[in-house]
């Protein structure tokens, strides 16, 4: 066998290694990432377990309906949770919960909202909680269905609806990721908490912290294995991209000490939107989802001041 054969069996050969390898990692990525599979994530606060265990418990016996939605794409049956007001009105929130999440872990915010004297619906996403889906939509696909949520809640409540929206960690991703749809005019301001600036921003940082692995190829081959699969190309799905279309008010908040979605996105988030009335609170301290935690008066007088202004 010549040089040249040899050089060419041992470059085919290295080629198939790498090409298995990418896939393989692509497959993993996916699975890992957005398949609903037990998983342990380094992010979550212990701090509020039981303040959360006592506002879950308010959530079981609060009187509440289940409402019902079909999802924007996939035809897949939603659940929400929908908490009247204490006294008749037709002010709503909605609040998105974040990754690997449901409405039960929202309950202290759910709670929060229900204080400040509003209707409050927190639905499921697809794949999370009573809702169907086999995969995490990340906010991308959600966003179409949380504007389905809003639109069946001026159904039933009435033209005169006033909605804000309310999301922490991948629920405040949806949210901004929604204020660049078309949506009803009933909808009138936003509160994000901790959201990423992308998804594939978001998934790139993961990977070089988790695996110290960059983005390229894996990314790339994973959107492919993402679109086949869970019928969406993840890196369309932009906070960024979404917020230069944004003309809600919209009010960002973010752990000064996060490091599961760094700090330093919610400031190219703040930049993206061109709206004057935006607001932006840094909590010196707080990690991933912990500025309600670590200053729950603070933060419930600046996000319902933040939302009277819109809904009055």
């Amino acid at each position: 066998m010549t040089t040249r054969k040899k050089w060419g069996i041992a470059l085919i050969t290295l080629l198939t290694v790498i090409v298995i390898g990418v896939a393989g990692g692509s497959f993993y990525l996916y699975h890992f990432a957005f398949e609903p599979t037990p998983k342990v994530l380094n992010h979550s606060s212990k701090k509020n377990h039981s303040t959360l265990k006592t506002n879950q418990a308010w959530l079981k016996r609060v009187s509440k309906q289940t409402w019902h939605e079909t999802s924007a794409t996939d035809n897949l049956k939603l659940v929400a949770d929908y908490v009247p007001a204490a006294h008749k009105t037709t002010k709503t929130i909605v609040v998105a919960h974040g990754y690997m999440g449901n409405k039960e872990q929202m309950a202290s915010y759910i709670r929060l909202w229900h204080r400040q004297g509003y209707n409050v619906l927190a639905p499921d996403d697809r794949g999370n909680g009573q809702s169907q889906g086999n995969y995490y939509g990340f906010g991308w696909p959600d966003r179409l269905d949380y504007v389905k949520w809003t639109k069946q809640i001026i159904r039933r409540n009435g033209t005169s609806s006033q909605i804000g929206l309310f999301g922490v960690s991948m629920g405040g991703a949806t949210v901004m990721m929604m204020s660049g749809e078309r949506l009803p005019t009933q909808v009138k301001a936003i509160v994000e908490d901790c959201g990423y600036t992308s998804v594939s921003d978001e998934l790139g940082y993961e990977l070089k912290q988790l695996y110290h692995l960059p983005k390229f190829p894996l990314l790339y081959t994973a959107s492919w294995v993402a679109d086949a699969k869970a019928h969406f190309n993840f890196l369309h799905a932009s906070s960024v991209e979404q917020l230069k279309k944004n003309k809600l008010p919209i009010f960002f908040i973010h752990g000064g000490s996060d490091t599961f979605v760094p700090t330093k996105m919610v400031y190219e988030n703040y930049r993206a939107t061109s709206v004057k009335d935006k607001q932006l609170w840094v909590v010196p301290g707080a990690a991933h989802a912990e500025s309600f935690t670590l200053h729950p008066k603070l933060y419930e007088q600046k996000v319902a001041a933040f939302m009277a202004q819109y809904l009055q």
